[in-house]
C-alpha cells in the first residue's frame, strides 16, 4: 500500500512516517507570496510580498500584515491561504486579549507563538479539520531569561505546529532564494533601519515585475517604540527610494 492511500487520511501516518495533509499544507504555503522577517538588536521588520494576480483588485484592501492587538509589540505575516491565516489572526487576538485583562500588560511574542502553534498543531490530529494551509512569521518583543529586559524576537510556525526562533529568515515561494540571499548580508549587529533596507533589497531579488509601494508591506516593532505597526506606502515609498 503506497502513501497515496493515506491522501485523504487526515490522522493517520503513512507508512514511510508523513502526515501527508500537512505536506499538502505545506506546498500551499511554498506557492504563496514571499515573506520575510529579520531581528535587529534593537528591533524586528517583517516584509512580504503582496502582488494580486489583477491590477483591477484594490490593493488597499488586501493586507497580509496585521498587528496582533492595537497597542501590543507582535505582529505577524503569513504565506499560504489568506482566510487561513484570518481564522488564525482571529484566534490570536483573542488570546492576547485574554492575557491583557489577567495579567494587565501585553502579550510575549513567545507565549503568543505559543498559542498559534498549539492552536495549528490541533488541527493536524482532530477529526472534521485539515491543518491550516499557512506559515506564519511571528515579531514582537520578549523578557530575556533573567525577566530584566525586553529584546526582539522572530518566530516561524508552520502547518505541523512546529515553531522556531529565528535571527532572519523567508517563507513562500521564493524562500531558498530569499533565504540565501539574507545568509550573506544579515550581521548580528544590524540596526534596525538597516533590516528594513536589507527585507527590501532581498524581496527585490525575487519580486516579479515592478516593486512599489503598493505591491509590498512592511511592519516594524522597536525597543523605542515598542508597539508594531505596518508603515504607512509613503513611508515604504522612501525606503524603496533609499535602496535604488
Amino acid at each position: 500500500m503506497g502513501d497515496s492511500s493515506y491522501s485523504f487520511s487526515l490522522t493517520t501516518f503513512s507508512r514511510t512516517g508523513k502526515l501527508l495533509q500537512i505536506e499538502y499544507a505545506l506546498n500551499a504555503v511554498a506557492n504563496g507570496r514571499t515573506a520575510l522577517g529579520i531581528c535587529a538588536k534593537n528591533g524586528v521588520v517583517i516584509a512580504t510580498d503582496k502582488k494580486l494576480a489583477s491590477n483591477l483588485v484594490e490593493t488597499s484592501e488586501v493586507n497580509k500584515l496585521e498587528a496582533v492587538n492595537d497597542k501590543g509589540s507582535t505582529g505577524m505575516v503569513y504565506a499560504g491561504l489568506g482566510p487561513d491565516y484570518r481564522v488564525l489572526v482571529r484566534k490570536a487576538r483573542k488570546n492576547a486579549q485574554k492575557y491583557v485583562r489577567m495579567y494587565e500588560e501585553d502579550v510575549p511574542v513567545s507565549i503568543m507563538t505559543k498559542h498559534a502553534a498549539s492552536v495549528m498543531q490541533e488541527y493536524t490530529q482532530s477529526g472534521g479539520v485539515r491543518p491550516f494551509g499557512v506559515s506564519l512569521l511571528v515579531a514582537g518583543l520578549d523578557y530575556e531569561e533573567d525577566g530584566s529586559t525586553m529584546v526582539p524576537r522572530l518566530y516561524q510556525v508552520d502547518p505541523s505546529g512546529a515553531y522556531f526562533g529565528w535571527k532572519a529568515t523567508a517563507i513562500g515561494k521564493n524562500y531558498v532564494h530569499a533565504k540565501n540571499f539574507l545568509e550573506k548580508r544579515f550581521q548580528e549587529d544590524m540596526e534596525l533601519e538597516d533590516a528594513i533596507h536589507t527585507a527590501l533589497l532581498t524581496l527585490r531579488e525575487g519580486f516579479e515585475g515592478e516593486m512599489t509601494s503598493s505591491n509590498i508591506e512592511v511592519g516594524v516593532v522597536s525597543l523605542e517604540d515598542p508597539v508594531f505597526r505596518v508603515l504607512s506606502q509613503a513611508e515604504v515609498q522612501d525606503y524603496l527610494d533609499e535602496a535604488t
